[in-house]
């Protein structure tokens, strides 16, 4: 009995010995191909096949896309932003932190320095640009393709809010001012007009507006806002205010609210002195900050920050470049994470006290992501130089320089502005429009 047992006990054994043999013969073609005459690749051969490979499909081991824990790596490109910043210079990335101004009606030698070698963010134009609306649209497509060789599509912005602040031509029938517009307390019609002023920008080929104004006409002294703001309570100024940012988005224009902490109850014109604001926060929360959280709320894109001392907030230091206001209120306290832009930083506010530069430099460590500096290629150039310096000396981080730009590059990408040109619009059928808004209103 044993013997038998034995026997079998062998013949088994062999049948699992030869079985063994067998998946090995066969084992090359399962696996990898043809078995190469029983041969594997030669080591060059292996490294051939690798390098001809994109990344993505070679060893899933070596693959950037997941770590062990499945997660992407730190350094993977994640999204068309992410990608688009691992190939920016240091100096392209500087460049997205301004946006500038120009002289006269077409491309100059130093607009196009700030082209080609400072890589500016964008542009602002005001009424000394604009002539017409086929020199507007020739000036905006010169300067698209001037930025051709750079990464990043322009910021081309404007002040038009309608009333008293209109850069346009002449040929363009004007919208009423926001005052107007609010003391109908028609939202749809607030919207309408909205929509209009965005239509206008992006017929001249713009992407930016800086509009809605949320600041409160309480202070009837006020030198600068007046009937630029919607109303004198924060709940007219919220639901106006709001209604206006949202025409403007629906027509892919960013919309700008402005003058973040409340340029309302003034009475300093900012862009000849620094106007002083004493109220205390509990005040400030319950009227001049209502407008601004409610659009934050409600998806506000850009926050502009103005030239004005919030002794209750940060009794040294204007707000346009203060830490407590921009950081520590605006961002931190009340939610928002869009991008902060500074009123232009070549206004009395700021550059009657202070350098510019240092300013700017200042305006960035507290939490903006763009500085405006619309006058004076001087003040731009040395801006720049600032900025330069800073991050060479570690002043701007490598690490903050790329949170600043890639919430920049974030808004640009999710509005899709290109450096496509556009073709002059139908200025006949914008002013029609215009006037069946106005004769709505009578």
């Amino acid at each position: 009995m044993l013997k038998r047992i034995t026997k079998w006990m062998y013949f088994g054994m062999l049948m699992v010995i030869l079985m063994v043999a067998l998946a090995g013969c066969q084992g090359g073609s399962e696996t990898g191909g043809p078995a190469n005459n029983g041969q594997g690749a030669s080591p060059s051969e292996q490294g051939q096949e690798s390098q001809n490979l994109p990344p993505d499909e070679g060893d899933p081991s070596s693959s950037p896309e997941e770590d062990e824990g499945g997660k992407p790596p730190a350094n993977a490109p994640q999204n068309a932003v992410d990608k688009l910043m691992s190939t920016m210079t240091v100096k392209e990335k500087i460049g997205q932190l301004v946006l500038v101004g120009i002289e006269g009606t077409t491309p100059d030698d130093t607009s196009r320095k700030l082209l080609k070698e400072y890589h500016v963010g964008g542009f602002i134009f005001f009424k000394d640009n604009i002539e017409s609306t086929e020199q507007s649209v020739q000036l905006l497509n010169d300067l698209k393709k001037a930025n051709a060789a750079n990464p990043v599509p322009l910021w081309l912005s404007i002040d038009e809010e309608g009333g008293r602040v209109t850069r346009f031509p002449d040929e363009y029938v004007k919208l009423p001012s926001s005052g107007e517009v609010g003391s109908r307390q028609d939202l749809e019609l607030t919207k309408n007009v909205g929509g209009l002023i965005a239509r206008k920008v992006s017929g001249l080929g713009l992407n930016m507006v800086f509009a809605p104004v949320l600041d409160i006409d309480s202070n009837p002294n006020n030198p600068v806002i007046g009937d630029r703001s919607f109303g004198t309570t924060a709940e007219e100024v919220s639901s106006q205010g709001i209604a206006s940012m949202k025409g403007i988005q629906e027509k892919e224009v960013v919309p700008v609210v402005k003058h973040f902490p409340g340029h309302g109850d003034t009475s300093v014109d900012s862009h000849l002195g620094l106007p002083v604001v004493e109220h205390n926060l509990k005040r400030l929360h319950e009227l001049e900050l209502v407008p601004f959280q409610q659009a934050i709320d409600d998806g506000a894109d850009v926050v502009m920050v103005a030239h004005l001392l919030m002794k209750s907030i940060d009794p040294d230091t204007p707000s346009s470049y203060s830490k407590p206001v921009i950081t520590d209120l605006l961002r931190e306290e009340m939610g928002f994470d869009g991008v902060v832009i500074t009123d232009d930083m070549t206004m009395g506010a700021v550059s009657g006290n202070t350098d510019v530069g240092e300013a700017s430099v200042q305006s960035i460590l507290a939490g903006s992501n763009i500085v405006l500096i619309g006058h004076e290629y001087a003040q731009e150039e040395a801006v720049i130089q600032a900025l330069t310096e800073a991050v060479d000396s570690g002043v701007i981080s490598e690490e903050l320089l790329n949170d600043r730009v890639r919430t920049t590059l974030e808004l640009k990408d999710k509005y899709r502005l290109s450096d496509e040109p556009v073709k002059v619009p139908d200025v006949k059928q914008l002013n029609a429009d215009t006037k069946a808004v106005i004769d709505q209103m009578k």
